[in-house]
């Protein structure tokens, strides 16, 4: 399934592979979907984060993957707080569950194309980024670029490593996408950031 919001999951082989070997010794017992979740859970304790226990059984659809479903269920790049939170409590999330699973951003990396029109558009109001990190994303993200869907920047300074500098980050005016620059200054979210910035194993 390919959602152009993260255009889309890579080494899909690589899920193709693993099904056929599961399917030879375990036939129509592990979906294709179990077997994405297993990986975002090793990806994750892989790269520093905790292990976590997921639960298993999810069925494949029978139906063709449907971009514009993979879209609606995936925040986009200039969502804001309250969007954020709504977005979650309808798949039952708590703040504070929400506030966490925002740090997936953690990880990876944020494509120029996602934040254009925040650094070019938006007021210099609006921003909560520290002045120094905005020319920074200015630079390496130049308005009208040609490669804007391929050029990016890193989410936050380790972003191979599973860790709760993406708080750290935040907290200091140097997040890239509007709900990372956002969260930390919000009333209801606030106090995660804080709580999860000064301890990592509350945020594990």
């Amino acid at each position: 399934m390919r959602s152009s919001k993260n255009f889309g999951i890579r080494k899909r082989e690589a899920v193709n592979l693993l099904k056929s070997v599961v399917e030879g010794q375990c036939p129509q017992q592990v979906s294709c979907a179990d077997i994405l979740i297993l990986a975002a859970r090793e990806a994750i304790s892989l790269s520093g984060g905790p292990r976590i226990d997921v639960p298993l059984g999810r069925r494949d659809s029978s139906k063709p993957p449907n971009s514009s479903l993979a879209d609606s269920s995936l925040p986009p790049p200039n969502m804001g707080v309250d969007d954020m939170l709504h977005l979650f409590a309808q798949k039952g999330l708590s703040i504070e569950e929400s506030v966490a699973i925002n740090a997936a951003h953690t990880l990876g990396v944020t494509h120029c194309i996602n934040i254009e029109n925040r650094l070019y558009d938006t007021p210099k109001s609006d921003h909560a980024n520290e002045h120094g990190f905005v020319m920074f994303l200015k630079l390496s993200c130049p308005q009208g670029s040609l490669t804007s869907n391929i050029s990016f920047v890193l989410n936050e300074p380790t972003p191979l490593t599973f860790d709760n500098k993406y708080f750290i980050n935040a907290i200091n005016g140097r997040g890239v996408l509007r709900i990372d620059a956002e969260i930390p200054f919000h009333p209801r979210t606030a106090p995660f950031v804080q709580h999860f910035a000064a301890d990592q194993d509350a945020f594990f």
